[in-house]
């Protein structure tokens, strides 16, 4: 049995092959359209949050795989985004990784195996899109973010590679 914790979008395919499933989201509403499927636990979490990672983490005895996909699309250049947008974007497309990832992977160490999975985009240090720049910006960062997880950490029998979609028709 895998366990794996990640946000509520993608929780059905991963019990569906038998995972065993925590989703996460700070949308408690969102989280309840899981929860008739077998293999799903559903808990809110603010991934913005250190003390509500930790939490989490201290419950689960055993993750397999950790898929950081939270993840905000401001719109505009950078003429159009306030400090307030920037932060709040690094906030939760870079700084929520860098906290789910700092606090479980001690736990994949300990069992000498883990898979991480960021969520990135084709909008970032890959390609420049129109209207996207801190957007861009925070995928970029989470690119990489993953490949010095990987380059550390390989050795010790864990895994982090991102997935870097193009446009996706999401809440966001």
């Amino acid at each position: 049995m895998v366990s794996v914790v990640m946000r509520h979008h993608l929780g059905e395919a991963f019990a569906k092959e038998g995972a065993k499933v925590i989703a996460t989201d700070i949308n408690e509403e969102k989280l309840k359209s899981l929860e008739s499927y077998e293999g799903i636990q559903t808990r809110v979490l603010d991934v913005t949050k250190k003390e509500q990672i930790e939490k989490l983490c201290q419950e689960i005895d055993r993750i397999d795989v950790l898929f950081n996909v939270a993840g905000f699309v401001h719109h505009g250049t950078i003429l159009d985004c306030e400090e307030a947008d920037w932060d709040f974007t690094m906030n939760l497309n870079v700084r929520s990784m860098y906290l789910m990832i700092k606090t479980f992977l001690p736990k994949m160490l300990a069992q000498k195996s883990g898979n991480i999975i960021n969520m990135s985009s084709v909008a970032s240090s890959i390609k420049g899109v129109v209207n996207r720049c801190v957007y861009s910006t925070s995928k970029a960062a989470v690119i990489g973010l993953t490949k010095s997880v990987a380059a550390d950490f390989i050795e010790q029998g864990i895994r982090c590679n991102c997935i870097c979609p193009g446009t996706v028709d999401t809440p966001s």
